[in-house]
């Protein structure tokens, strides 16, 4: 049987933080409201909150050295934190459309954020982010890290972005492939359920809001009487998690790179 993904659930909820026993994908816009933070009863990586900033903005207004500083607090005062993405340019059509800039100036700024902060905070567990929109732009990003003296493959993982919102899953499956064969581990920000059955195994890891998409359509969960949908109700992230991860072993991925060693792996 293969082994489960490290999936991270997205969570509009940062008090999940302190309640779940599976891993988390929590924004840092989300966690920076909380007032009082508490140490984590799970693993967790965070998302910069790139995608709502630059469609808010067109740019970043947040400061590298502020955010830097907020990944080190979480670090310090949660703990369990597996990785923190960068603030990168995400590549949408309508995004660099937004921003005014082109794809390759994306591409160049996703890398800046990455090198600014990791001299910033080099102990802290920043990921590169590889950005594009066709093959040979993820192609032309890697070979940007590259000459920036970053050998992507030598890293324990690299994210894969600006794919959530693609409708065409069989690209990105192409697009992950050729990274894959080059080396890289990578982490699939925003995977659908779809997704992840077609080109989960060519992932180390991934998270995904897909199970809040799925609950807003549902009634509640029997015994949910204090919600009208599960929407943002950890009983059903929790049994949408177990339930993909079933069907994603009861498909036989033997050559899946998700390693159940890896942060938020488990054994299936």
């Amino acid at each position: 049987m293969a082994s489960s993904p490290a999936l991270y659930v997205g969570a509009h909820q940062p008090h999940w933080l302190w309640r779940a026993a599976f891993p988390l994908f929590v924004s840092h816009r989300q966690l920076a409201r909380r007032r009082s933070l508490h140490p984590a009863s799970c693993r967790w990586a965070l998302d910069s909150g790139g995608f709502t900033e630059l469609s808010l903005h067109g740019r970043w207004v947040t400061p590298a050295e502020d955010y830097a500083q907020a990944v080190a607090t979480y670090t310090g005062r949660i703990g369990g934190l597996d990785f923190a993405a960068p603030q990168d340019w995400m590549c949408e059509p309508w995004m660099v459309e937004r921003t005014g800039l082109s794809v390759r100036e994306h591409q160049e700024r996703t890398v800046a954020s990455y090198l600014r902060l990791r001299c910033l905070a080099p102990g802290l567990p920043f990921i590169p982010v590889v950005q594009g929109w066709r093959l040979a732009d993820y192609l032309h990003c890697v070979r940007l890290y590259d000459s920036a003296g970053v050998d992507l493959a030598r890293l324990p993982l690299t994210g894969l972005g600006s794919v959530c919102r693609r409708q065409s899953t069989a690209e990105i499956a192409v697009i992950a492939a050729t990274l894959a064969s080059r080396g890289l581990r990578l982490h699939g920000f925003g995977v659908k359920t779809g997704g992840l059955h077609l080109y989960g195994h060519l992932l180390n890891s991934a998270d995904s809001m897909a199970w809040s998409y799925a609950a807003r359509r549902l009634p509640a969960l029997p015994g949910c009487s204090g919600h009208k949908n599960c929407a943002n109700c950890l009983t059903f992230a929790s049994r949408w998690r177990r339930r993909v991860l079933a069907q994603y072993a009861a498909r036989g991925h033997q050559a899946s790179l998700f390693d159940p060693a890896m942060p938020g792996g488990e054994a299936a």
